[in-house]
């Protein structure tokens, strides 16, 4: 029986040589479309065009080569089945063993920003369909979605004389629902864009797996890596392969330095949480501020900065034991240094610390009671919320230092209090099921430090024990949100202790 491949492509690159393999050396007769056809008979490869199964020539400009009950019945029949084995031979139709199709380059279009019907014309129909189909009957078809699947074709035919392998043809068709789910995905979010529609009632994530991960939390666990078009541009210039939590580590430390990206900062992140945190005159002052905030938990831990790490700092940083180091760039001189630790991770971020908030959009989570989607917390203070509730005013100085904290918190986990001066956390409590005990526990951290320094809560303050803490440790100022039924008191009790208070109307819990 003679085998046939079904050709329509729009990426053309070394078809004219698989094509000249398919018929020379595995006698395939060749049925294609359009161009397709062109560029093959220009070649002296022999090919049918498709009018000769459809009966029709191509209609509207083109958009209608294919989408006839002849293509799809040759490339869906189950001839195992007497009665579609019946219906082939009585209708005289051919059978296809093989469709090789790629889509029309829907995504460049998105990338030129081009005008609305040059774009939905690139929203490929027929190919999607034959491909569809293929994979759909990968029992008999196999479905070829790629120039880059060419030379794993050709090895397949040689090793099976011929004939496609069924490991081959399910391979492919999962490709291909790969494929098509990529397509539509995007163009679903290109056209909700462009008609600045609501698509959240058809979220959907387009996952890409890069690789298997060594495991994922804990050794039992598996796990894997995807990326998406909203992952960021960065590579690892030393070091061993990111493990599952220096991921999820350095994601934390990142989202805290893009609330920094224009100043000298550094973060230290321990298990997901920040540790230390501060503003320099210079980046080896960030680093050494953000040190003193809590030493011990920094050994093992993250460090990232928002400028380029020097050599001076290298030989800082190389003195402990640290996981990952991540910066916008290094001098040469400190990624020599950085190197003689082997199995330290170094990042260099290319995507910009200011267009990183942009890469950032939804926030999922799986639970047994349903998938969690909600929008990042983007939320930025607001002039008109942002208010000094107390008697007693702040100064200057002590807002910078409370806007300062209150970006700390943000990221933090709740409960969560932080102590800060001149730029520097000097405590951090978080993750407390009550914020009474994170506000000692930052207090414990800051000690003595914390005599006229300013305090961030992610959340409202329920009750005044929480301003009894800070009068205790000596606090000049408070930042938070407010809204709680005992503000009145909160505040009253604030003006008692002379201790000034601004609320932000803005909530940052982070379970």
């Amino acid at each position: 029986m003679t085998k046939r491949a079904l050709i329509s492509v729009w990426n053309k690159d070394k078809l004219v040589e698989f094509a000249q393999e398919l018929t020379t050396k595995y006698n395939y007769e060749i049925i294609a479309t359009g161009s397709t056809f062109d560029l093959l008979k220009e070649n002296n490869i022999n090919a049918k065009e498709i009018t000769e199964i459809t009966g029709k020539r191509q209609l509207i400009n083109g958009k209608v080569k294919t989408l006839y009950p002849d293509v799809f019945a040759g490339i869906l029949a189950d001839i195992s089945n007497e009665k579609e084995k019946s219906d082939i031979e009585k209708e005289k139709i051919s059978l296809f063993d093989m469709v090789v199709v790629n889509f029309y380059p829907f995504e460049e279009a998105v990338n030129k920003e081009v005008e609305e019907i040059e774009l939905t014309n690139t929203i490929d129909i027929g190919g999607p369909s034959m491909l569809r189909a293929a994979a759909k009957n990968n029992k008999r078809v196999l479905a070829v979605s790629s120039p880059s699947q060419y030379k794993e074709v050709l090895a397949d035919l040689e090793e099976h004389k011929g004939d496609s392998s069924l490991k081959l043809r399910r391979e492919f068709a999962l490709k291909v629902f790969e494929k098509t789910l990529d397509f539509d995905t995007k163009i679903l979010h290109e056209l909700s864009n462009r008609y600045e529609e609501d698509t959240d009632n058809y979220f959907s994530l387009n996952l890409k797996k890069t690789k298997k991960l060594r495991y994922g939390e804990n050794p039992h666990q598996s796990a894997n890596i995807y990326y998406t078009d909203n992952t960021i541009d960065y590579e690892v210039l030393n070091g061993k392969e990111l493990s599952y939590n220096n991921i999820l580590d350095s994601s934390a430390c990142t989202n805290i330095l893009s609330e920094f990206f224009d100043v000298n900062a550094c973060v230290i992140i321990k298990h997901n949480t920040p540790c230390g945190a501060a503003l320099g005159k210079s980046i080896e002052e960030a680093w050494e501020k953000a040190l003193d905030c809590d030493p011990l938990s920094a050994f093992g831990g993250i460090v990232g900065f928002t400028q380029t790490v020097t050599e001076n700092l290298a030989k800082k940083l190389t003195a402990m034991f640290l996981e990952v180091i991540i910066s916008p760039d290094y001098t040469d001189g400190a990624l020599e240094i950085l190197k003689q630790k082997k199995n330290l991770r170094v990042i260099k971020l290319n995507t910009s610390l200011e267009e990183y908030k942009n890469y950032l959009s939804r926030e999922i989570r799986i639970t047994p009671y349903g998938t969690l989607v909600q929008s990042c917390d983007k939320g930025e203070l607001d002039k008109d919320s942002f208010k000094v509730v107390t008697k007693t005013k702040p100064t200057s100085e002590m807002i910078e230092d409370m806007i300062f904290a209150w970006k700390i918190a943000k990221h933090a986990k709740s409960n969560a209090i932080v102590i800060a001066k001149d730029f520097k956390a000097i405590g951090i409590g978080q993750g407390q099921t009550s914020r009474v005990d994170a506000f000692e526990i930052a207090l414990n951290r800051a000690c003595d430090g914390s005599k006229d320094a300013v305090a961030a809560s992610d959340g409202f303050f329920p009750a005044i024990d929480n301003i009894q803490c800070a009068a205790q440790g000596r606090i000049a100022a408070i930042i938070q949100p407010g809204g709680s039924i005992k503000d009145e008191d909160v505040i009253k009790t604030a003006d008692k202790y002379n201790i000034a208070m601004i609320t932000t109307g803005i909530r940052h819990f982070r379970h």
